[in-house]
């Protein structure tokens, strides 16, 4: 590992610790998927460990995030068993100025917007590369979609002038399905001028389940960045 890929990782991991500082005892708290957050995830099951908080219950927002909470030791629930969520730490894949997010990735912002979307706090991590002034400038925008129904939702999805993908395996042979069994497409959209309009719209379509526009759901956004050799959070 170079020097420069370890300090993205201290970055990655300051970022983390930095969201997981805010989990107070008691809470019931989401839990994101990806890189940065997945950090977050190790450093509140130390913080458990070593006594710093108690109580707190993780809603896992995709079989990643499941996988690790019981690896650091992070008790679950459900959202059948409980009627809230304290707070909820989560990357993004873009951040706009009005903290809209496209998220999606990882192929797990279904899950993920509803847990985010019910949290009383929610806080994005991500590295400053993820900052953006437009939304789908760097990053395609993903919709989540039933199999049957890829069809009529691609040729949908061209009228609107999207140039839609479906999105393919790594290391696996065919499509990505999703943790609830279905597809995923990746749209490029020339500019997204109204993303709460485009949220709506999209998700309208029938056979759609989703899209990884987030918009007016963030609360508090921590960037990591390095600069002159170190990795500093800051917040947005």
């Amino acid at each position: 590992m170079s020097a420069e890929q370890d300090l993205v990782k201290v970055m990655k991991q300051e970022v983390g610790k930095a969201a997981a500082a805010r989990v107070k005892s008691g809470s019931i708290v989401g839990l994101g998927t990806g890189s940065t957050t997945a950090y977050a995830i190790q450093f509140l099951g130390d913080r458990l460990k070593s006594g710093e908080i108690k109580d707190i219950q993780g809603i896992p927002t995709s079989f990643q995030a499941e996988v690790l909470a019981k690896q650091y030791g992070i008790p679950l629930t459900t959202l059948d068993a409980t009627d809230r969520i304290d707070i909820a730490i989560d990357g993004a894949d873009e951040v706009d100025p009005q903290k809209n997010l496209i998220k999606g990735g990882g192929a797990a912002h279904t899950r993920e917007k509803i847990v985010d979307s019910l949290a009383e706090l929610f806080i994005v991590v991500v590295d400053s590369g993820k900052l953006v002034d437009r939304l789908g400038s760097t990053f395609l925008l993903p919709v989540e979609v039933l199999p049957m129904a890829i069809a009529p939702v691609t040729r949908a999805i061209e009228k609107l002038g999207g140039k839609p993908e479906l999105r393919m395996g790594i290391r696996k042979a065919g499509p990505v399905i999703t943790d609830q069994g279905n597809m995923v497409i990746d749209v490029k959209f020339d500019r997204i001028d109204d993303p709460a309009g485009l949220e709506k719209t999209l998700n309208n379509i029938p056979g759609v389940l989703e899209n990884g526009l987030f918009v007016g759901v963030t609360d508090l956004v921590l960037v990591g960045e390095v600069k002159d050799g170190q990795a500093i959070v800051r917040e947005f």
